[in-house]
């Protein structure tokens, strides 16, 4: 379906898309049509992939890194070391300081008969909201092995598990899901009437991720065989976090 069919389609308050919880996450301007705001939505992305951009503020200037998340419940959860930059801002046991994470895949590139028209097309959350340290041991632990597994499921169990030293020097931080946004774009190309009769080529280049065959560490003794998460890593059909058929 085209863009301009969706926006004929669907207009703000349809209760399938859900409703912004804050003004700092509504969508706004004429990419509204692409906007959800259910938790289905939110969640469905969160759990395609394990990355994602965190942007904050450290000695007043805006910061945006790239890291890994895990979604717990209804809440994200991150790490870093605690001599990192976002460790370092974070205010220890006081309240929670203000973050943001988006997370987007990129499942085409949109190729219309203008430059002015090229696109892509993504599935995307913006997620805004006071972020907290995460204290407790038994907490913590279990988000390092959730986000261990979020890069490939079964991992967890295949390592040994941190040490006192290296969870003393990981800072893991939890993050509401109450405030996110979801932008979606599918679907081909939205040219002018009058380029239709171009004699340029239109068309949607669709892009996916996939694994590679697994290199064993150089160091790594013989015999030791790949493990079952890293073999079910190679035997995802087609794409890592394939599209949605365009609606």
């Amino acid at each position: 379906m085209s863009e301009r069919s969706a926006e004929r389609r669907w207009v703000p308050g349809d209760p399938t898309r859900g409703e912004p919880a804050s003004d700092r996450v509504r969508v706004r301007r004429d990419t509204r049509k692409k906007a959800r705001y259910d938790a289905e939505s939110v969640h469905a992305i969160l759990d395609a992939t394990p990355f994602c951009h965190l942007a904050y503020v450290h000695d007043g200037h805006p910061v945006a890194i790239p890291t890994l998340q895990v979604r717990v419940g209804n809440h994200l959860y991150l790490h870093a070391s605690t001599g990192s930059r976002v460790g370092l801002s974070a205010p220890g046991d006081q309240p929670g300081w203000p973050v943001s994470v988006s997370v987007t895949l990129v499942d085409g590139l949109v190729m219309a008969r203008s430059g002015f028209h090229h696109s892509i097309n993504y599935r995307s959350v913006v997620v805004a909201g006071e972020a907290t340290s995460v204290l407790d041991l038994e907490e913590k632990l279990a988000v390092l092995d959730a986000t261990v597994d979020h890069v490939a499921p079964g991992r967890a169990a295949e390592v040994r598990p941190p040490t006192r030293r290296e969870l003393e020097a990981t800072s893991v931080v939890r993050l509401s899901l109450a405030e996110a946004s979801v932008k979606v774009r599918q679907g081909p190309p939205i040219d002018e009437p009058e380029d239709l009769d171009l004699d340029v080529w239109a068309g949607v280049v669709p892009m996916w991720t996939t694994y590679g065959e697994p290199i064993p560490a150089e160091d790594m003794p013989a015999g030791i065989p790949v493990p079952a998460s890293v073999q079910a890593l190679r035997t995802v059909p087609g794409a890592v976090h394939p599209a949605p058929p365009a609606r």
